[in-house]
């Protein structure tokens, strides 16, 4: 952790004008406890990449964290974690959250965007936690009013309109990216995940000169776009229909 907050304190701010294919961008992902809204992170990852150098320069932070709370059998054997082993090597959560959310806030006061597959889900559990064990919020730490966020999620369905699953598995096998180690760790989750953005800026032009400042509206508007024809599908099956907002 002190390596990559040292690295981010000692960067300028990142253009706004700043291409998406060219920018710095902080991946981050967890594993969690389970997914409901009471659930807690039990490991979380933080990579710091430039496109420049891509995976041979990334300078990355982890943690596994004791959550103080029972990790669901279903997680568990997702995630490899126990109960038992989180006890003993966890990290005190107060200690863990408050080192990620200040590198989050160090990266996005220099406009370097937070970047995480499925992103809503790894930013609310990160504010739950915050809030849980009363530490400051993400928005009382950054200098923007909304937190700049990258989702290879909402990218993807808005570049490729393919059938099938819509899970990091299957989007790197769809733009040809090797995982360097097993999927489900928060480590490899989040490589996984910033080198998708590569390939995807590679077939779509729009995309890989979408300056930062343009970034949260396109997908906003893209994820809208994407729920509300969802919706459509589901209404004609009977089913309940989901929120349009993302972030």
């Amino acid at each position: 952790m002190t390596s990559l907050a040292d690295q981010l304190s000692a960067l300028g701010a990142q253009p706004a004008s700043t291409p998406l294919k060219d920018a710095l961008l902080l991946g981050f992902d967890t594993e969690t406890t389970g997914v409901g809204p009471t659930d807690a992170i039990v490991s979380a990852s933080l990579v710091l990449r430039d496109p420049s150098t891509g995976f041979d320069g990334d300078r990355r932070g982890d943690w596994v964290i004791n959550p103080h709370r029972t990790i669901s059998p279903a997680a568990s054997a997702v995630n490899g974690f126990t109960n038992e082993y989180l006890q003993e090597h966890g990290q005190q959560p107060q200690e863990a959250l408050e080192q990620i959310a200040t590198v989050v806030a160090l990266a996005q006061n220099r406009n370097i965007p937070l970047l995480a597959y499925n992103a809503p889900f790894d930013v609310r559990m990160l504010q739950h936690d915050l809030s849980y064990w009363h530490l400051p919020g993400l928005g009382a730490r950054i200098s923007g009013l909304d937190l700049l966020v990258v989702d290879p999620l909402v990218i993807d369905r808005a570049i490729c309109h393919r059938h099938g699953k819509r899970t990091l598995t299957a989007a790197s096998e769809y733009y040809h990216v090797a995982p360097h180690g097993d999927f489900h760790d928060a480590a490899i989750d989040t490589t996984a995940a910033l080198d998708l953005i590569a390939p995807m800026c590679a077939s779509s032009e729009e995309l890989a000169n979408l300056p930062l400042s343009q970034v949260m509206d396109w997908q906003r508007t893209a994820h809208k776009k994407w729920a509300d024809s969802f919706n459509e599908w589901l209404a004609r099956k009977g089913s309940r229909q989901i929120s349009t907002d993302w972030l």
